[in-house]
């Protein structure tokens, strides 16, 4: 790998780490804070709490796979070192996934107008609707398991027929491939049903404005500035979803240009920017966050300013 291209993406790989440790860090302490002071915690508080603490796994697990592929490749062509990785990559990045799925089925239950029977009733059940969501991610989580480890073992039994054939790392990059594959099958699900939320907010924004209008009332009123934000949240959500969803696409694509350890690097690099960078939007987008990130950002700078007034 060149040595500056090398460089710039550790740069942004060591700031991507920094941003999603301390953003997901900051939502789920602040979140259980609140839980322990006011013995109590919502259910949109719960999906963040969750989703922080699913996305610092995924960080993690992110950077000690990278770390192993670059300094222990061969151990990434034994079949149980493989199939641990599989599970545990699997089922943080299926958490990440559809909490945050659950949470735009949230905002939109609960800020859509829709007159419809059926949307009234979801919506005066948005706790039983998004554990049923949950519930049923779990049945797809364990076929996404199933289907994976049973690519790797046969991809593995292949690779120790022909091992005399090919090197480690060609063996290498079929594997993932075959697991990127499958796990981005499986993703193309939440990424679905999240892209048809968006556009079901923007109908019900579109039909709300449309009736005020014709109301000749005030466009600037509670339910369409909650539209406004909620899109403004779900496109940079959505924008962030699509990169991720389209590195793991590229991943497991068989062109040959990809089979470099700069693209396969830079494409992990791209699916770290989703787990990282949206949690920078939701402390934006919510007022509780954002208050407490003020509060704590000014408080450091009292802190600093007052230690350099007393001096050494």
């Amino acid at each position: 790998m060149n040595a500056t291209v090398k460089c710039t993406l550790l740069i942004i790989l060591g700031v991507e780490i920094i941003i999603g440790c301390l953003g997901n860090g900051f939502i789920a302490v602040v979140n259980i804070m609140d839980w322990a002071k006011r013995r109590k915690i919502s259910l949109v508080d719960e999906i963040f709490t969750a989703l922080a603490i699913s996305r610092l796994a995924f960080v993690w697990s992110l950077l000690i796979v990278l770390f192993i592929s670059e300094l222990y490749s061969a151990l990434m062509t034994k079949r149980k070192v493989l199939i641990i990785f599989n599970n545990s990559w699997t089922v943080i990045n299926h958490f990440n996934i559809w909490l945050a799925t659950c949470l735009s089925i949230f905002y939109f239950l609960k800020i859509a107008n829709f007159s419809n029977s059926i949307f009234l009733s979801l919506r005066w059940r948005v706790k039983t609707v998004v554990s049923v969501t949950l519930l049923v991610s779990l049945l797809l989580l364990f076929v996404n398991v199933l289907v994976t480890n049973t690519f790797i073992v046969i991809s593995v039994d292949v690779y120790k027929v022909n091992m005399s054939y090919s090197s480690h790392s060609d063996n290498n990059l079929h594997i993932s491939r075959i697991f990127l594959f499958a796990n981005t099958i499986f993703t193309s699900i939440p990424f679905s049903v999240t892209l048809t939320i968006f556009l079901l907010l923007i109908f019900s924004l579109w039909t709300h404005l449309k009736n005020m209008q014709h109301n000749a009332k005030d466009s600037r009123d509670l339910s369409t500035t909650a539209h406004f934000k909620a899109l403004q949240m779900m496109v940079t959500f959505l924008l962030l979803y699509t990169i991720f969803f389209l590195a793991l696409v590229m991943q497991s694509s068989k062109m040959n240009f990809l089979s470099s350890t700069v693209f396969n690097f830079f494409f992990e690099v791209i699916s770290l920017a989703f787990p990282s960078g949206h949690s920078c939007v939701l402390i934006l987008g919510n007022s509780k966050l954002r208050q407490t990130f003020i509060s704590t950002v000014w408080w450091l700078k009292s802190s600093f300013n007052a230690a350099e007034l007393q001096g050494p």
